[in-house]
């Protein structure tokens, strides 16, 4: 796919850009923050309670590097603490 850079089109300004006036944008990433945060905080609590089911298993955990106590203690964790 390619771009034509000659023929992109232009938006006309708005009332406030043309009359110099100060406008606020709009920031989106904040109508999303918190969609995002409740992902983040579901993927953290199913990380964790699989990190508590792998407690047990301790080759499995020679595979990922962490003993026994480190994943308990990283299962214990609240979703919310990072």
């Amino acid at each position: 796919m390619s771009t034509l850079f000659g023929e992109t089109a232009t938006f006309p300004l708005s009332p406030s850009a043309r009359t110099g006036l100060a406008h606020h944008q709009w920031n989106s990433w904040r109508v999303l923050a918190p969609s995002r945060l409740i992902r983040l905080w579901a993927a953290r609590r199913s990380q964790r309670t699989t990190l508590g089911e792998l407690a047990e298993e301790t080759h499995l955990l020679d595979d990922i590097g962490l003993t026994r106590a480190q994943a308990l203690r990283e299962a214990a964790k609240p979703f919310w603490r990072q």
